[in-house]
């Protein structure tokens, strides 16, 4: 008896993210709602890059053909990431990033740094890219078509991230699905709740909804600098949206296991606020909506196991969209149990780099680690 009531809290958990949860598995709702116009509005695109040699030409080459100025800040690169944005032409501008002070990450220190410069140019919009982001060639009319439409103060897109390897098969439609599980774009969008999310890799954002909130400095010290924009512009009275995009990609590939658990690793434990009960909480929580109905399949009980395959089988239907979307086979879904058990193993990863003074790497730096 006891085993049946414990059997049905998957099912329960799978009822409700199936429809109580904002749609976030329905990818078709979060795709551009309206058709873009001729980009009419002044745009300057603010990159940060450091170590960015391999693709800063191609990101800054879909942005120029979409008339869009670009203000590139080298932070501190080694390669040759400032030469080659240089050659591109006049509407790139590149500038020397200054030292790293301390309080911030060094991602938005050369933010900050690029919008300083970039508001002197009068924008419309500010658009903060990553460099290893290849845009659509009508991405940013795209996004301001949106801003305009809807009225917001911030737009974003989770582009399409690299699905080529066998690890990125495995891992990276999951990662887009965790996210947006945890961020329903539609909620996002919605003044009736307080869930805000962006994705740093492509924001639109309108000058004067950043210096409402006290410009990058509000959130200097944030590791999760996409999220925390968005909170900020939501708090501040701002609206906000956030979707997919099929044209606009990341160049950012991971070639192996241990490259996707770093990335998981780099933020999992900040999103958790570094609390050891939340740690617990979400490892249950995993335990019980991912790993648990496939092992009810062998409890030797009837019941229990029916239960169980009922949470599977909502776990693969609410997967199968986003493996549409990533071009992959339905069978991937039978995964799903697999790959949540690897993303546990991240975050306790997470936890541990951040217990050993190294949490939070980029690039070279430790931007989230305890201090005493």
């Amino acid at each position: 008896m006891l085993l049946t009531i414990i059997a049905a809290i998957p099912l329960l958990i799978w009822i409700y993210l199936l429809t109580g949860r904002g749609g976030f598995w329905r990818i078709s709702r979060h795709l551009l709602p309206v058709e873009p116009r001729a980009l009419e509005k002044r745009v300057v695109a603010v990159i940060p890059a450091r170590n960015e040699a391999a693709v800063i030409g191609r990101c800054l080459k879909s942005l120029l053909e979409q008339s869009v100025s670009a203000v590139v800040v080298d932070d501190a690169s080694a390669d040759n990431t400032a030469p080659i944005a240089r050659t591109l032409g006049p509407g790139v501008t590149v500038l020397q990033g200054q030292p790293l002070p301390s309080g911030w990450t060094g991602k938005l220190w050369a933010l900050s740094q690029g919008v300083s410069y970039a508001s002197a140019l009068a924008p419309d919009y500010l658009l903060f890219s990553d460099a290893d982001i290849q845009h659509g060639p009508n991405s940013v009319a795209e996004l301001v078509s949106v801003a305009e439409a809807s009225n917001c103060d911030l737009v974003s897109y989770m582009v399409k991230l690299p699905c080529v390897s066998l690890e990125e098969k495995a891992f990276i439609p999951a990662f887009v699905f965790f996210f947006l599980m945890l961020y329903p774009p539609e909620w996002i969008a919605s003044e009736r709740f307080q869930t805000a999310g962006a994705a740093g890799g492509c924001i639109l954002i309108r000058p004067a909804a950043l210096q409402r909130i006290g410009g990058v400095s509000a959130i200097r010290s944030e590791v999760i600098d996409d999220c925390a924009l968005a909170r900020a512009v939501k708090r501040s009275g701002g609206r906000i949206w956030m979707g997919l995009t099929t044209s606009t990609r990341s160049m950012r590939a991971y070639g192996s296991f241990s490259e996707i658990g770093r990335m998981i690793s780099r933020t999992a434990f900040n999103q958790l606020h570094h609390s050891f009960l939340l740690l617990v909480g979400t490892l249950l929580g995993l335990f019980f909506t991912f790993l648990f109905p496939p092992i009810l399949l062998f409890s030797g009980h009837l019941i229990p196991a029916l239960l169980g395959s009922a949470a599977w089988l909502l776990m693969s239907i609410s997967y199968l969209p986003m493996l549409r979307f990533y071009e992959r086979s339905p069978l991937w879904s039978l995964c799903l149990p697999a790959v949540a058990a690897f993303y546990a193993g991240a975050t306790i990863r997470s936890a541990l780099q951040y217990w050993r003074g190294k949490g939070g790497e980029w690039k070279g730096r430790v931007q989230d680690a305890r201090t005493s």
